[in-house]
């Protein structure tokens, strides 16, 4: 496997064992993870935490041509407002761990001339199917509905 998508994984297991949502991201920039990160909606109270804002925020400030040069890995299919970190920075690359239990904004990103590249990772889809039974008041407030 991958191991960048492993390190998405874990940070997404992370999550889970601290009550959260399941969705893990890590962000390369040559072969080095950058920034990495779990949705923490819960554990933070907040309304951005989601993986990839965490990973972006764990990343700290980096130049543009930084960005222009990494790869952005998540577990899960990135929604609106990720699809939008993903553009403003101008990551020229996402690697998504599975889009059957949620499919995001992936059409935008293609429009817009990122690469996508979608494993369909068995772990990541039952991690967040069995996630999506157990709590779907929790799920379907992550996602806004």
């Amino acid at each position: 496997m991958d191991p960048f998508l492993q390190a998405a994984i874990q940070e997404a297991r992370l999550g889970l064992t601290e009550g959260g949502i399941p969705i893990g991201s890590v962000i390369v920039h040559q072969g080095r993870i950058l920034g990495r990160g779990h949705n923490r909606r819960v554990q933070k109270g907040s309304a951005i935490l989601h993986g990839e804002m965490d990973a972006f925020e764990n990343a700290g400030r980096q130049a543009a041509a930084v960005y222009r040069e990494s790869v952005l890995y998540t577990t899960l299919s990135p929604c609106s407002m990720c699809t939008g970190a993903i553009l403003l920075y101008g990551i020229p690359k996402v690697v998504i761990g599975e889009n059957q239990t949620f499919l995001g904004d992936e059409a935008l990103l293609r429009e817009r001339g990122v690469e996508v590249e979608v494993l369909q990772d068995e772990e990541c889809i039952a991690m967040m199917r069995d996630f999506i039974r157990n709590k779907p008041e929790l799920w379907n407030e992550d996602i806004g509905v």
